[in-house]
C-alpha cells in the first residue's frame, strides 16, 4: 500500500470539494453535504499535519524593528534587488532564478519607523505542498505586518500562482479577521448561539466535529466560508496586509493601465516601479509605511530645550496608548496631556488620555502631582 502523502490528501480534497460543488442545498440533500463537510475538514487537518511533518525544520529570523515586512514572489521578480533599494543592505543578486536561498534580513527607517524587511526564498507553483520548499517559506512570512508582493510586470501570470499558494496555506490578504468564537465545554454538544454567516448551523456542526470538537458553544458574528471557518477554528487562517510591487516598468509602456487592471481584479493597492532605474522606490517607501497603519509622534522631555524624541505607535492610538508603551509609570500617573500637531486644534491643546493621536503629533505629558 503507498504511503500517504501531502499530494494525495491535496487530490482527495480536491475531489471531494469538486463534489460538494456539484450538489444543490436543500433538505434531502443536507443529510449528505454534512457529512461530506465532515470529511473535508478531517482532510485539511490531516494535510497540515502531513506538511508539518515533512518540512518541519524551517527558518528562523529574529524579529527586530517597529515592523516587519516579507518580500513574496516567484524567483527572479526582483525581490533582491529591491531590498538593496530599501534597506541597508547587500543581499546577493543574479539573473537567474534561485538566488536566494535563505531569509535575508534588512531594515528600511522612514518616517522614523525602522522596518525590517525580509526577502523571502522564490515561490514556485506547489508551494503550499512544499515544491521547492515553498511551505516552509510562506509559513515563515506568517507573523509578520505586511506582504510586499514583488511581481515581474512579463509574468503578470504569476500573481494567481502567488495568491493561490498563499491562500491555500491560510493566509488571508487585506481582509479583517471574522469574529468567530469556539468556547469549549465538557458536554452538551454543539450549540450554535449566533450564525451571522451563510453557512447553515448543521454544515458548522459537522466542520466542528470533523476537527475533533463535540461539545462546545459557537458564535460567528460576521461572514465567512466554509474553507475559512475550518481554517480558523484549526488555528491555521492568517490575515495580513498586503501591497504589490509590479516591477520592471521600464520594460512595456502601458504599465498604468496593467497597474490599475491588478488592482481592480484582486482588491490589492499596486505600486508600479523599476528597481533597476530606481523609478517609484519613494514612492514604494510610503505606501509600506501608510499600509503598516502605523504612525510617527513625538515626546517633548521635560527640559524644553532638548528635542522631541520621535516614537512609533499603531494608527489610531491615544494619549494614554502612548504613555503606556513609553512607561507604565507614566501611564499610572497620567493626568492630561498637551498636543501640537495634526490632532489638535490648535498648538498646546489640552487633552484628556482617550485623545486619538495622528502623524506628527508632539506629546507633553502632564503627571499628577
Amino acid at each position: 500500500m503507498a504511503p500517504t502523502t501531502a499530494s494525495n490528501i491535496e487530490d482527495k480534497i480536491d475531489e471531494m470539494e469538486k463534489e460538494r460543488r456539484k450538489i444543490t442545498k436543500n433538505k434531502a440533500t443536507e443529510k449528505g453535504l454534512k457529512y461530506l463537510m465532515s470529511r473535508i475538514a478531517k482532510a485539511k487537518e490531516e494535510l497540515t499535519r502531513a506538511t508539518q511533518r515533512k518540512h518541519g525544520q524551517g527558518f528562523f529570523v529574529k524579529r527586530t524593528g517597529d515592523r516587519t515586512v516579507a518580500l513574496m514572489g516567484f524567483p527572479s521578480a526582483g525581490k533582491s534587488s529591491l531590498l538593496n533599494a530599501l534597506a541597508n543592505t547587500s543581499s546577493k543578486i543574479a539573473a537567474y532564478e534561485f538566488t536566494t536561498t535563505t531569509i535575508i534580513p534588512g531594515t528600511m527607517v522612514y518616517k522614523n519607523a525602522h522596518i525590517q524587511i525580509l526577502d523571502m526564498p522564490g515561490i514556485i507553483e506547489e508551494a503550499h505542498l512544499g515544491s521547492g520548499g515553498g511551505r516552509t517559506v510562506i509559513s515563515a512570512a506568517k507573523g509578520v505586518d505586511l506582504m510586499l508582493i514583488v511581481l515581474d510586470i512579463n509574468k503578470i501570470e504569476d500573481l494567481d500562482i502567488i495568491l493561490d499558494e498563499i491562500g491555500r496555506m491560510g493566509i488571508r490578504l487585506n481582509r479583517k479577521r471574522p469574529s468567530v468564537i469556539v468556547n469549549s465545554k465538557q458536554s452538551g454538544g454543539i450549540k450554535v448561539e449566533k450564525n451571522e454567516s451563510s453557512i447553515s448551523k448543521q454544515h458548522i456542526e459537522a466542520v466542528l466535529k470533523g476537527l475533533g470538537v463535540h461539545n462546545a458553544i459557537v458564535s460567528i458574528g460576521s461572514e465567512l466560508d466554509e474553507e475559512e471557518l475550518i481554517e480558523i477554528i484549526s488555528n491555521r487562517a492568517m490575515y495580513a496586509n498586503a501591497i504589490i510591487a509590479l516591477n520592471k516598468i521600464d520594460t512595456r509602456g502601458n504599465y498604468a493601465e496593467i497597474a490599475s487592471r491588478i488592482s481592480q481584479n484582486h482588491g490589492i493597492p499596486v505600486i508600479p516601479i523599476s528597481v533597476t532605474e530606481n523609478i517609484n522606490i519613494d514612492r514604494l517607501k510610503a505606501a509600506i509605511y501608510e499600509n503598516l497603519d502605523i504612525i510617527s509622534v513625538y515626546f517633548q522631555p521635560k527640559d524644553k530645550d532638548e528635542m522631541p524624541v520621535p516614537f512609533i505607535l499603531d494608527k489610531g492610538a491615544t494619549v494614554g496608548d502612548a504613555a503606556a508603551k513609553l512607561h507604565t509609570e507614566i501611564f499610572d500617573e497620567l493626568k492630561c496631556a498637551y498636543v501640537t500637531g495634526p490632532s489638535a486644534k490648535f498648538r498646546r491643546q489640552r487633552v484628556g488620555i482617550a485623545h486619538r493621536l495622528m502623524e506628527g503629533d508632539t506629546v507633553t505629558f502632564i503627571i499628577k502631582k
